[in-house]
């Protein structure tokens, strides 16, 4: 190892790996990503250098009318390009102007994955420098509409697509992709598109969505990054009745089939990448989420953002609301209305939370959460039908049908949403938990926007402006008597970008749940008191670059104390080693 790594001294004479050697654990930054705002001396390609037209079809490369007087001599490009000069601030300012003349969120989308596919440096400086403008276009809630109409829209591939027709030859498909050094993959088998249900093979809007964000927010470099669709059908018949449909028209193989398929794409991603890739499950299923990460989390670097992602970020913003409720989660009592994977997910990983505080059993911490399902409050009398992942949550009590009943009996102090129906956070049910709490905490997460449980406005009306309200989706700010108040976005953006980029920065080879508890505690600590006056209970998106470096920080620190990481030597200010391996989208100089 010391062969391999360059090392030298920092101030305090502590040894520290140079961040230019071997950054993310051992992988080659092939592109100089993260020496963006150096010159470079030598043309930064190595099998054969791009010039001329040829140059400005590369999209890792290409800068436009930004290629300077000098380096259109050097590349061939005189002639190609306007004599015109541009910088990339410049160029920001002009592609924001063209985006906001878009009224249609979709087409806004478009004109963003035609970017990325032109000029990638740009696309992510333009998503950096206008996150919370940006963010909803390239991600929830346009994302799923794209998804929707991903046969129509599609123009280029982006990312690998491994059907039923590839078994038997995934290891082969893996090496079609031109990058060998990936760090993270996300995966789907889009079986459950947010809250838009089966969308087989059209669910690869959401790998290439989440990815973008890694970039732009966590820092994981691009060309690190790798979206797979895993399509074995879909049982989505307008789907296999239409005819620009882009995946396979058979139903959903299941079982063995489905299974076997999964196993080999693992396994190939294991051989091909090493042990030390993220593998991030997206938008499974419920039966098959829960079957998946409990199968590899031993075996892989494996994490589900639907159940891990969603649950630390509502722990971070439980843990934040507290400055506005007073006492510490284990005097509260939580109420869930939908027990999937979210709600299962962030149920546990409350229930860890407070049993680690409280040095009481987890069983016991339990006791503190409830569950409704389309069948009613999740009680003993059920177990025996109840799927495997709600029966920890079966507790001793009456059955009751409804959701309004569940609040008047149980009392919960938070009520959180997780159930993918829109409106079912009824005025009588708001109107509860306003009657039980001085400061009802109301989570209307389920995505996208028309999916959510009740409205912001709602939240705040039906409860004369008490609520502390946060959502899966953006809401605008709401005037109450006067007073302004920012809906809180529980967005799982705030944390799988960070998370993922400390587990690649460490060089870790397994998640463990702690790792999520310090991810929640990370993004909780960045809400300060001028936040919690606006009733807010997430940080803005504005400063996410700086929120994923500490929660990267915190994250390899965890993996550090577990023995999971394997990059060493330790660094010894693990902030500022994050934020020194970040990607950075400057352009660079070709001399």
């Amino acid at each position: 190892m010391e062969s391999r790594l360059k090392r030298e001294k920092d101030a305090d004479g502590e040894s520290v790996v140079d961040p230019t050697s071997t950054v993310g654990g051992g992988v080659e930054d092939v592109y100089g990503e993260d020496r963006a705002s150096e010159d470079l001396l030598v043309t930064p390609w190595t099998v054969s250098v791009a010039s001329g037209y040829t140059l400005l079809r590369d999209p890792h490369h290409n800068k436009g009318l930004a290629f300077t007087e000098r380096e259109r001599d050097s590349h061939y490009l005189r002639g190609l390009l306007p004599p015109a000069v541009s910088t990339q601030e410049l160029q920001v300012k002009k592609l924001m102007q063209s985006i906001r003349s878009y009224d249609v969120p979709l087409h806004k989308y478009v004109a963003m994955m035609e970017l990325q596919e032109r000029n990638e440096r740009l696309f992510y400086k333009l998503l950096i420098d206008n996150v919370e403008e940006l963010l909803p276009v390239v991600y929830t809630p346009t994302v799923g509409e794209a998804c929707q109409k991903y046969g129509s829209i599609f123009k280029r591939p982006q990312g690998l697509y491994i059907s039923l027709k590839e078994k038997g030859k995934i290891l082969e498909v893996l090496k079609n992709w031109p990058e060998r050094s990936i760090q993270v993959i996300v995966v789907t088998d889009g079986e459950r598109i947010l809250g838009l249900g089966d969308l087989g093979c059209q669910g690869m809007g959401i790998p290439v969505g989440k990815l973008a964000l890694y970039s732009a927010l966590g820092g994981v470099r691009p060309s690190a990054c790798l979206p797979v669709t895993i399509d074995v059908g879909t049982n989505n018949q307008k789907l296999l009745d239409d005819e620009f449909y882009i995946g396979l028209r058979q139903k959903r193989a299941t079982g063995k089939e489905y299974y076997d398929l999964l196993e080999e794409f693992m396994s190939a991603v294991k051989q091909n990448y090493g042990e030390k890739v993220l593998v991030q499950f997206e938008d499974f299923a419920n039966h098959n989420a829960f079957e998946l990460l409990a199968k590899y989390k031993t075996s892989h670097l494996v994490f589900n953002d639907d159940i891990q992602g969603t649950a630390s970020v509502v722990l971070a913003g439980l843990v934040a609301s507290l400055k506005l409720l007073g006492g510490s989660l284990a005097d509260h009592t939580f109420l869930f209305f939908g027990a999937g994977e979210a709600g299962t997910g962030i149920a546990e990983l409350i229930a860890l939370e407070i049993s680690t505080k409280t040095n009481i059993p987890l069983e016991e911490a339990r006791k503190k959460i409830w569950l409704v399902d389309s069948k009613g409050l999740i009680v003993s009398s059920r177990k025996e039908s109840l799927q495997h992942f709600k029966k920890p949550w079966a507790h001793d009590h009456k059955p009751l049908s409804t959701l309004l009943d569940a609040v008047k009996v149980i009392k919960p102090s938070v009520l959180i949403g997780t159930s993918g129906v829109g409106k079912t956070f009824t005025k009588d049910v708001v109107e509860a938990m306003a009657a039980i709490n001085e400061r009802p905490l109301i989570m209307a997460l389920s995505n996208p926007t028309s999916q959510a449980e009740c409205t912001a406005e709602q939240a705040y009306t039906w409860t004369e402006g008490r609520a502390i309200f946060s959502s899966g989706s953006p809401f605008d700010p709401y005037e109450y008597n006067g007073k302004s108040f920012i809906p809180g976005q529980a967005n799982n953006a705030y944390i799988f970008p960070g998370l993922g980029f400390g587990l690649v920065i460490s060089g870790a080879i397994r998640v463990h749940d702690e790792m999520l508890l310090a991810a929640s505690e990370a993004l909780a600590s960045e809400v300060t008191q001028e936040h919690y006056e606006k009733g807010m209970i997430y940080p803005p998106l504005a400063n996410i670059r700086k929120i994923s470096a500490h929660i990267a920080a915190n994250v390899a620190g965890k993996a550090y104390e577990l023995g999971l990481a394997t990059r060493l030597p330790r660094p010894a200010d693990l902030v500022k080693y994050a934020e020194s391996c970040m990607y950075t989208p400057i352009y660079r100089s070709y001399i």
